[in-house]
């Protein structure tokens, strides 16, 4: 029975992907129920609503996010460890617009952000360091600039409706990160919580001005 419980958990999670991701916030658990092939009573028995859905499917998310963390990481290359890593993030942020909208669009949308820079935070800041001592990357990169420039990424996808446009402006942003003799530096960064703070509130209000849009 446990086992059964764990396969329905499971197939419920996959359908729930798939129905968030093509209806963003307008999905309901019985859009999943039936998606999965499952009764409603099934779902709820999970999932008491919506969020505690939406909160397992984070931790899903979290936990692809991570893998891909430690294996930049574990890249003797740094630098192509951080490059692959972001753009893989990015085609799972452009991939999963709808779900993002679900993610940071209800209320706990800050607590979630929250949450996954708790747990990727320290493996690609480390990496940075890396980069750095490597020589790859710039000398004056922050660890800001990552999430900054998934929302500058995500952006692309958001307002021109071309799935795979973000590429081209990804590696435009790889580039000018880059360590180069004749690059000028970059203007102060003076306060890196207040960006921040800015960075979380721009994917909260982005992701429910996505959905109010639909």
């Amino acid at each position: 029975m446990r086992r059964d419980a764990e396969r329905n958990r499971q197939r419920i999670i996959a359908a729930a992907h798939e129905v968030f991701r093509e209806h963003g916030m307008r999905a309901t658990l019985d859009d999943v129920a039936a998606h999965a092939g499952v009764g409603v009573g099934t779902v709820y028995r999970r999932f008491a609503n919506k969020e505690a859905l939406v909160d397992a499917l984070v931790e899903d998310m979290i936990d692809r996010v991570e893998e891909l963390a430690h294996e930049a990481a574990a890249n003797p290359d740094a630098w192509q460890g951080l490059a692959t890593s972001l753009e893989k993030v990015c085609e799972i942020q452009a991939f999963d617009r709808g779900l993002r909208e679900v993610t940071l669009g209800t209320g706990r949308g800050p607590q979630r952000q929250e949450q996954v820079r708790a747990r990727i935070a320290p493996t690609v800041d480390a990496l940075i360091e890396r980069a750095k001592e490597q020589g790859a990357l710039r000398a004056d990169a922050h660890p800001i600039d990552m999430p900054m420039i998934q929302l500058m990424v995500a952006a692309v996808t958001d307002h021109t409706g071309h799935p795979d446009l973000w590429r081209r402006y990804l590696h435009l942003l790889l580039d000018g990160l880059r360590a180069r003799p004749d690059i000028a530096p970059l203007p102060r960064l003076d306060d890196d919580g207040a960006v921040l703070d800015a960075i979380d509130a721009a994917g909260v209000r982005n992701a429910r001005d996505s959905a109010g849009a639909q």
